[in-house]
């Protein structure tokens, strides 16, 4: 069974063909069709598409270009030529058996066998020698590349050696440009950068490398090579290393998410707010309750590992959350999903993690029901409970304003919110032992998941959906579902 989601498009009144399992429908099984139908409204950039049901995106992906209509130019240099690069891992099994086995486990999973770009591991992998990506380069000339993070479970620095990095896009929306000698994708994040072949004639490396925030965690730590080769180099010749940023340069991310500025977009940034949710997020070890705690009680303190939004494990129903919510079925989720975490205190030093005696999570498949039309702002709040962590969250049928992050416990007296040119993003990297804050307008009607885009914290449930009710009128209100959608 497979099912698939366009990553960043808002699906303006075509919830249906949304994507994620069980959230908007099921997964299509064998011998099942079903045709996507949406439109871009008013949106153009670098998205990407992938499977959205188990852990299936590890293989199917793509990208999904969607060009600014015809004399309408880029607002910056136009580039010589473009290339997509999709960041992404290998894995050597079976991932829907490794994502069994792993819940089953109540652990963790083993890293991936490899990083690649676009789909080439490169020359650091044994038997990988010649199977390496590579772009052809004319001396002098400027190229847009456009950049996809479609792995799994890791973020990725990514970087050209001797090359600098104009970000000119993120997720889909154009930036101020910003010049970096590397940038961080978490999975789910796209950037467009220009560079400029300003270097001399020889063969460089593109690198991708692990960015790793969680104490203790096992990564694979080979990085993706690919040749960002000049014409008229040696094709024999060595390449020149990339210089990426240890695997927990914290201050390497937040240098470039300070450089994010949106463009044009200081007029639509909601100031005021008619409601505000407080999302703590992060990791949860379980008491083990496993007849068989060798076999399944394998997490933290011989427990089971789970992750959660305000303490509450996200569980996927047997009928997508759309159609129970359409049909008026609540049988199958309930709209009573906290605003904020039952208690305050300090998130990130004071968290309680004498794991699994006080980390339990509730299970629930709860959602927070919004009025059509409410400017809503999300406090993000990573915490410590297990360890803190950067994590990518993403949300569904929406773009939003990051108007504000920073490190420690979330203050509204002492943060300090951009208001004027923040970026325009799907997926929020929440600063490690930080907070981040968005804004958006809730004027698409449907059932919307916010969750985290490591697919292991999403099994785990560290995710919610939010239910966008009815506007006035045909113009906002959620459509019919089609004839063919996939039947639970």
């Amino acid at each position: 069974s497979v099912i698939f989601s366009r990553h960043g498009v808002r699906q303006i009144l075509s919830c249906w063909f949304d994507g994620p399992s069980y959230i908007t429908q099921c997964p299509i099984t064998p011998g099942q069709s079903f045709t996507y139908e949406f439109t871009m409204v008013k949106q153009r950039g670098t998205f990407f598409w992938h499977a959205h049901v188990s852990w299936l995106r590890a293989t199917v992906y793509g990208a999904l270009i969607v060009y600014p209509k015809a004399g309408v130019p880029y607002p910056f240099p136009f580039p010589y030529e473009e290339h997509i690069i999709i960041l992404g891992e290998y894995w050597s099994q079976d991932i829907v058996q490794l994502e069994r086995q792993v819940i089953a486990s109540g652990g963790v999973p083993p890293p991936a066998n490899a990083y690649t770009i676009n789909g080439h591991p490169g020359p650091n992998y044994n038997c990988s020698t010649n199977d390496v990506y590579k772009i052809d380069l004319v001396p002098g000339k400027t190229y847009l590349l456009r950049l996809i993070n479609a792995g799994l479970n890791t973020e990725n620095f990514f970087a050209i050696a001797n090359h600098k990095l104009t970000i000119v896009e993120a997720d889909a929306e154009y930036t101020k440009p910003f010049t970096t000698d590397r940038v961080m994708l978490g999975p789910g994040q796209t950037l467009n950068v220009l560079v400029k072949a300003d270097q001399p004639i020889a063969r460089y490396s593109m690198a991708i490398g692990p960015y790793i925030s969680a104490r203790n965690a096992q990564f694979q730590n080979i990085t993706s090579v690919a040749y960002f080769q000049y014409s008229g180099a040696v094709p024999s010749s060595l390449s020149l290393p990339a210089r990426l940023p240890n695997i927990n340069d914290n201050l390497a991310v937040k240098t470039v998410m300070d450089g994010l500025k949106g463009l044009n977009t200081k007029d639509d940034v909601p100031k005021e707010i008619d409601a505000t949710l407080f999302l703590t997020i992060g990791l949860n070890v379980n008491k083990c309750r496993s007849p068989t705690p060798q076999q399944n009680c394998q997490g933290m303190n011989n427990g089971t590992m789970a992750a959660s939004m305000n303490n509450i494990s996200f569980i996927k129903p047997t009928v997508s959350v759309l159609e129970s919510y359409y049909k008026g079925f609540e049988d199958y989720f309930t709209p009573d999903f906290p605003a904020a975490p039952l208690r305050f205190y300090d998130f990130v030093n004071g968290a309680p993690n004498s794991a699994p005696n006080d980390t339990n999570a509730m299970n629930g498949t709860r959602t927070k029901v919004i009025e059509y039309g409410t400017r809503v702002q999300i406090i993000l709040q990573d915490t410590g409970t297990v360890t803190t962590e950067n994590h990518p969250i993403h949300l569904h049928g929406y773009s939003f304003y990051v108007v504000g992050y920073g490190s420690g416990n979330y203050n509204p007296q002492t943060a300090n919110l951009n208001l004027v040119d923040p970026p325009y993003m799907n997926t929020i990297g929440v600063p490690v032992g930080g907070w981040a804050a968005i804004r958006f307008k809730a004027d698409n009607p449907g059932v919307w998941f916010i969750h985290c885009h490591f697919d292991l914290h999403q099994s785990w449930g560290l995710a919610t959906a939010l239910i966008v009710k009815n506007g006035v009128g045909h113009l906002e209100t959620l459509p019919h579902p089609p004839a063919d959608l996939p039947r639970c």
